[in-house]
């Protein structure tokens, strides 16, 4: 298990608009180290380094994290290279590190609310969602997930994108429950299928009305699980409305339905507010929304730690990463922004092999 932690900087939740869309992005307070946040994959050793298409395997441990850097504005920075960042390691724990600008090739899950009157929304957004796909690399995959009171998959995993497009048409349903968090536990589950790409990015994009009333699972299970999978969560909300002190406003959603995106490294989209649900021409363009997680995908960084056999003693061992740079810092996860991290790691003892 790796955990980072931070203790340095404190950064208050900011909010950007799009459009008549709007996304908010929130960092994580924390004083201490809390949950692990990546899954430890076997890969070839760093002398026999694989190519992009190779699958991920044997004999060394990579722990990888998806990572946002930030100027002093709050820009995204660009450009940075492995010479950008110090290491302090005083045990040896760690063997070399892997660090990759952007996301070319990525996994993605479009998981689709099918209950109440969402139908008709979904289905006119259909091309601007497949447009994000396409907008990656040929070795990327596509799946889609429906679900109202449960969870069902429409369209397993591939590179083409035919079946995902007829996935997004369907019959509205009428006074049904709805099982968010069961289907984001599932859309988790559909990446377990999939040979593990050491440069691959896997999202979920989960779009609904943000109302949960049929789920068993717990929204803190969905992310603890999304954080030790590697997979981040781009939530758009396609709001109701009430009416609230004589006045129109946006429904609540249900607890934890945003921090599935703002705890995993994704982002939170509000499509709409109540001025634009009052006007009759009323009309939902996501395309901002899609170009928003694009554009988020590529800002970021891939981080990756390559483990030594030092690390394999039983023993808990922290280590400490950081920014060369003036005036930058980095978040992972759920963490907020510092100038650095510490993580530690704590794994099994090797066997010791007994001569014969």
């Amino acid at each position: 298990m790796v955990v980072p932690s931070e203790t340095r900087n404190k950064t208050l939740p900011t909010s950007d608009a799009v459009h008549v869309l709007s996304f908010r992005r929130t960092s994580v307070l924390f004083f201490c180290t809390l949950l692990a946040i990546t899954t430890s994959l076997s890969i070839s050793s760093p002398a026999q380094v694989p190519t992009e298409d190779d699958v991920v395997r044997v004999s060394t441990d990579l722990l990888l994290f998806p990572i946002r850097i930030r100027d002093k504005r709050g820009q995204a920075v660009q450009g940075l290279t492995q010479s950008d960042l110090t290491l302090r390691d005083k045990d040896q724990v760690t063997a070399g590190l892997y660090f990759a600008p952007g996301a070319d090739r990525v996994a993605l899950v479009f998981a689709l609310d099918q209950s109440g009157s969402l139908q008709e929304i979904i289905w006119q957004q259909r091309d601007a969602a497949l447009a994000l796909f396409g907008r990656f690399s040929e070795r990327s995959n596509i799946a889609v997930l429906r679900f109202a009171e449960a969870p069902a998959v429409v369209a397993p995993f591939g590179r083409d994108s035919a079946a995902a497009r007829a996935a997004f048409s369907f019959a509205a349903g009428a006074n049904r429950r709805t099982a968010i968090f069961d289907a984001a536990a599932k859309a988790l589950q559909m990446f377990d299928d999939l040979p593990r790409m050491r440069a691959e990015r896997r999202i979920v994009v989960l779009i609904s009305d943000g109302l949960d009333n049929a789920s068993r699972t717990k929204a803190s299970a969905v992310i603890d699980a999304a954080l030790n999978k590697g997979v981040s969560f781009y939530v758009i909300h396609l709001p109701l409305f009430e009416p609230r002190e004589g006045r129109l406003a946006v429904r609540s959603p249900s607890k934890g339905f945003r921090d599935l995106a703002q705890q995993t490294g994704g982002k939170y989209f509000l499509a709409g507010d109540a001025d634009a649900a009052l006007k009759p021409d009323r009309h939902n363009d996501l395309t901002p929304v899609f170009q928003a997680i694009e554009e988020d995908l590529r800002s970021q960084y891939l981080l990756g730690f390559y483990l030594s056999e030092t690390a394999r003693d039983g023993r808990r061992h922290r280590f400490s990463l950081g920014l060369v740079p003036g005036g930058v810092e980095y978040s992972v996860g759920r963490f907020g922004y510092s100038r650095a991290h510490d993580f530690f790691v704590n794994l099994p003892k090797t066997a010791t092999k007994i001569p014969s």
